[in-house]
């Protein structure tokens, strides 16, 4: 089991059945190759855990800086594929992020979840990431 960066439309494509795993509204490979290309452009880095040939996870983070945290890693997306969760490749891939943070310089490590994934809250618990925010968000289109 190894970890890798994707930087390739053919390595995007490989991975998009398992980011859909956590984001199921994302519809077209395509569109999701073109996003994670914009995003690219924007600091994201998506890097897959890999075994037997095989991405079994991925995670998506941006190296960012602000007044709150100073230098911190942001991860946007982790997931694990369904066959592998409570295998510990879900805290080895979260563990390998932070690891990168550390070599980055960053002073912290941030991720969200939403407030209806208990599950995900309970594995981010027993990883040792405590709660510190609610974060507030109004959809702009549906603004008058």
């Amino acid at each position: 089991m190894f970890i890798k960066p994707l930087i390739h439309q053919q390595d995007f494509l490989t991975a998009f059945p398992v980011m859909k795993q956590l984001r199921p509204h994302l519809e077209d490979e395509q569109q999701f190759i073109e996003k994670i290309q914009r995003m690219q452009m924007q600091d994201y880095v998506l890097v897959a855990m890999i075994e037997a040939d095989e991405i079994i996870g991925l995670a998506g983070y941006r190296i960012q800086e602000n007044l709150l945290y100073g230098r911190f890693l942001y991860v946007d997306d982790l997931v694990v594929t369904e066959s592998h969760r409570s295998s510990g490749c879900g805290a080895r891939l979260l563990h390998a992020v932070m690891e990168i943070a550390k070599q980055q310089n960053c002073h912290e490590f941030v991720l969200d979840t939403g407030l209806s994934m208990a599950l995900a809250q309970k594995f981010y618990f027993r990883q040792g990431l405590l709660t510190q925010a609610i974060r507030f968000r109004n959809e702009l289109s549906q603004l008058v």
